[in-house]
């Protein structure tokens, strides 16, 4: 007798194994529940057997899983309160009745047809979160005397149990794809916002060339070369190709080619099998694979190495390529963008780049202007970086000073639009008042006229006011920090504390 309890245990643990498994596994939990209800079938002789869950909505139960049931009995619902099932869910404690012939509870919507002795048990057990019951599992086993109900409750209400956190787990898994599908979403919209064409800012007449240049090949595959000087946004115009393009819901992937050692570049641009070289511990992808379905764009691509303008050729004639260390033939779905800052013209005549790789990028291209040809576009992006930066630094600055804007309209900019933005961010932080003056501005900005000094001025005179100019912009920087003003201007903090009393200069007042 001791030897049969002791197997009958052994079995129900090893049920409660498998259930515990079948629940955790990852596969669809539909599909799961309906093994568990054959695993208890084997191991408790179960008739029939249902998961019912109940929707909060309109408070009847639907059923989500069953063993033996009818077509009919599938559809079956129950109102909480209703029948031995919506007394379940009502009271959230389990009914056993052991026969239902003698239950007038019993409606037997769902357990019918099917094997039906003559007489038969019936349990429900609430399927639970907390103390609240939001489902049911239910059972009915031929009728036995001599059954040990108590303890098919408790084996039951294990399974229950069970189930109520392989529920919790697949609504914190829909939840969070759910939220993730929003917020890929909402990153995909904001990306397209940010980089749409009309947040190019210039409405100078070669700007007007260039939008209508990314308006003609947007919305093609064709492979676009962008040229330009160092700072003049480049990115931003194949962003906007990008995002104006019929693969804007795809990945954009940028590949800075002259930051990438010439002994990487091509395994980050294709990818490497396992053992291609030292340290290749497991195959990678590339930046080519990354990108497929969408756009990849290559910048400085005249600093790319022979070998790998070799590769590039044969992915821009044949549309596809090889990892390193493999053999297998990868097809591109991409589409090409490249940018430089090179003259490829000269690196041709030099043999540094070759021929057919740059007609081969030169399909179509787009020449983005210095800002020295677009200077009706300074002022323009000067109030777009102020706003950009009085709202990232939370300072309230209303507008540039005329001397100010006579700086920025006389300099020649030799950095672009990226020395813009960096100038005006610099004078957002250093400005302590709401209007950017020409003090704000770093000296290589300041000429005679607009920082006062008079052409007819003695040289000892124009440069004490060099060096005042050039002290308040390293205190106003640092703070009022003495030390780190003296590093900036390449002194010791001594020869500037002198200079500091010399020129009556308040420093305290930089400090915050």
């Amino acid at each position: 007798m001791t030897e049969r309890r002791s197997q009958k245990r052994r079995g129900s643990l090893e049920g409660l194994l498998e259930v515990s498994q079948t629940l955790t596994g990852g596969s669809d939990l539909r599909a799961a529940l309906h093994r568990v209800l054959e695993r208890l079938e084997r191991d408790h002789g179960l008739l029939q057997a249902a998961v019912s869950a109940l929707d909060p909505d309109t408070g009847e139960t639907h059923i989500e899983a069953s063993l033996g049931l009818g077509s009919d009995g599938k559809q079956a619902t129950y109102k909480l309160g209703e029948g031995i099932t919506g007394r379940v869910l009502e009271s959230g404690k389990p009914i056993v009745v052991p026969a239902v012939s003698k239950e007038p509870l019993f409606l037997n919507r769902a357990f019918q047809g099917g094997r039906q002795p003559k007489e038969q048990s019936f349990v429900a057990l609430p399927i639970s979160l907390g103390k609240k019951a939001i489902g049911v599992l239910s059972a009915s086993l031929p009728f036995d005397a001599h059954r040990d109900y108590e303890e098919l409750t408790r084996h039951l209400g294990i399974v229950a149990s069970m189930i109520a956190q392989a529920k919790v787990a697949e609504r914190a898994i829909a939840e969070e794809r759910q939220r993730l599908l929003e917020e890929n979403s909402s990153l995909r919209q904001e990306l397209k916002e940010r980089y749409d064409l009309s947040n190019i800012i210039g409405t100078a007449g070669p700007m007007r060339l260039v939008y209508e240049q990314i308006a003609q090949v947007a919305r093609t595959t064709t492979t676009v070369l962008i040229r330009g000087e160092s700072g003049t946004g480049k990115e931003l115009i194949a962003h906007a190709i990008h995002y104006s393009s019929t693969r804007a819901k795809r990945p954009f992937v940028k590949v800075s080619c002259a930051a990438l050692p010439e002994s990487l570049i091509e395994s980050e641009l294709f990818g490497h099998e396992r053992g291609a070289f030292t340290g290749a511990q497991a195959r990678k992808k590339g930046r080519f694979e990354a990108a497929d379905g969408g756009t990849l764009f290559l910048d400085e691509i005249g600093d790319v190495n022979l070998a790998t303008q070799i590769k590039l050729l044969r992915v821009l004639q044949e549309r596809e390529f090889e990892r390193v260390g493999g053999t297998e033939p990868i097809k591109a779905n991409v589409r090409l963008v490249a940018a430089t800052n090179k003259d490829l013209e000269a690196a041709m005549a030099e043999k540094t780049f070759r021929d057919d790789l740059y007609y081969r990028l030169n399909v179509f291209t787009i020449f983005v202007p210095p800002l020295r040809e677009r200077k009706s576009d300074v002022m323009l992006l000067s109030d777009h970086f102020l706003t950009k930066y009085g709202r990232a630094h939370k300072k309230s600055i209303k507008r540039i000073s005329t001397p100010a804007i006579d700086m920025l309209m006389s300099y020649h900019w030799p950095g672009n639009v990226r020395e813009l933005e960096n100038i005006i961010e610099r004078a957002v932080l250093v400005c302590d008042g709401q209007v950017i003056h020409g003090h704000h501005l770093p000296p290589t900005l300041q000429t005679a006229e607009a920082s006062g000094t008079e052409a007819t001025a003695s040289l000892d005179d124009a440069v004490e006011q060099l060096e005042r100019d050039m002290i308040l912009d390293a205190l106003k920087s640092t703070r009022g920090n003495r030390a780190k003003a003296a590093r900036l201007l390449q002194t010791t903090e001594r020869i500037l504390g002198y200079k500091v009393m010399k020129y009556e200069i308040d420093g305290e007042r930089f400090k915050r």
